[in-house]
């Protein structure tokens, strides 16, 4: 073989080499900021719990606030699409509002809002993460069974493992919160994590034929003309009467634990998929714990402690396995 010929096939092998390393190198860090994104995007939705139980010092009724919270909402999401539609549309040519969109709209963030909302007037907000975060484990089981779609061991481990932890930061908060309609709490929160698992699970498939901004703007909007028309069916829109503490409050959940949320978590789908995000997902208990800790003095003891390094542990883990 000649010099030429084998210079020409060393260029090609190290060409080729190169090129691997670049697309594993952008593989890794799409991953990583997926993760991020949904990592924040947790943090944020688990503030909701806080602000919801602070509203629930006045005078006001959980229909009521869920009402405020999508009607302030509602203008980001619909300056927000006005902004994207233009720019997306030679990427994402679909536009009508298909059947599936509109039951993920309902699913996500009408039902499970609405069962949330309900169940935080019994339960701590403590409680209501640890059984909210039920939904990892019907995520991967729609992903399983309707699906057919393989779990890899590191994603069973890590799950075990937030899930080992949540059950240690919790084991002693039932106890401590027993009263006439735990229960009745408790089941409408399983609701809220059941609703919202349909929603995490199929958005893993509907996302990327619209992309991230249209799919959670159309998805929102769905949401709160699903919520306001609620309140207007129920309690005729009488929404002008609560103190003005409960408007900061939605003001405040509108944007913080409900708007920028929602996009992040959307991409963060988008990038690691939808079981991999409802793992990782599993901090929002143990900040909902520590939050409440400090807001609204909710007991913090040697339990919460070792369920949030084993949960962390778990989220670790799945962050770090490429």
């Amino acid at each position: 073989m000649s010099n030429a010929r084998k210079s020409y096939l060393s260029f090609k092998q190290n060409s080729l080499g190169l090129n691997l390393n670049f697309h594993r190198s952008e593989a890794t860090k799409s991953y990583l900021l997926g993760f991020s994104l949904v990592f924040v995007g947790a943090l944020l939705f688990s503030v909701k719990a806080i602000l919801v139980k602070l509203a629930y010092q006045y005078p006001v009724d959980s229909v009521s606030l869920l009402a405020l919270r999508m009607l302030f909402a509602l203008p980001f999401y619909l300056v927000i699409g006005q902004l994207v539609s233009t720019n997306s549309r030679a990427t994402y040519p679909k536009t009508k509002l298909s059947k599936e969109i509109v039951l993920m709209g309902l699913m996500g963030y009408y039902f499970a809002s609405l069962f949330d909302f309900w169940g935080l007037k019994f339960v701590t907000a403590g409680i209501e993460r640890l059984v909210l975060y039920i939904y990892p484990t019907i995520v991967l089981l729609i992903t399983v069974l309707v699906w057919k779609q393989k779990i890899q061991t590191i994603q069973y481990v890590a799950l075990v493992l937030t899930y080992l932890g949540v059950g240690i930061a919790f084991m002693d908060k039932a106890a401590i919160n027993e009263s006439e309609n735990f229960w009745l709490g408790t089941l409408l929160i399983a609701l809220a994590a059941i609703t919202y698992a349909i929603y995490i699970a199929g958005s893993g498939k509907l996302l990327p034929q619209y992309g991230t901004f249209r799919y959670t703007v159309l998805t929102m909007t769905v949401s709160c003309a699903a919520i306001v028309l609620h309140h207007a069916l129920f309690f005729q829109l009488q929404l002008f009467h609560f103190p003005p503490q409960v408007y900061w409050l939605s003001l405040f959940m509108a944007f913080f634990s409900t708007v920028l949320p929602s996009f992040l978590m959307s991409e963060g789908i988008r990038l690691i998929g939808s079981n991999n995000t409802a793992i990782v997902g599993s901090i929002g208990p143990i900040s909902t714990i520590i939050l409440a800790y400090f807001v609204l003095g909710e007991s913090f003891g040697i339990a919460q402690f070792i369920g949030t390094v084993v949960v962390v542990a778990g989220v670790l883990l799945l962050s770090f396995k490429r």
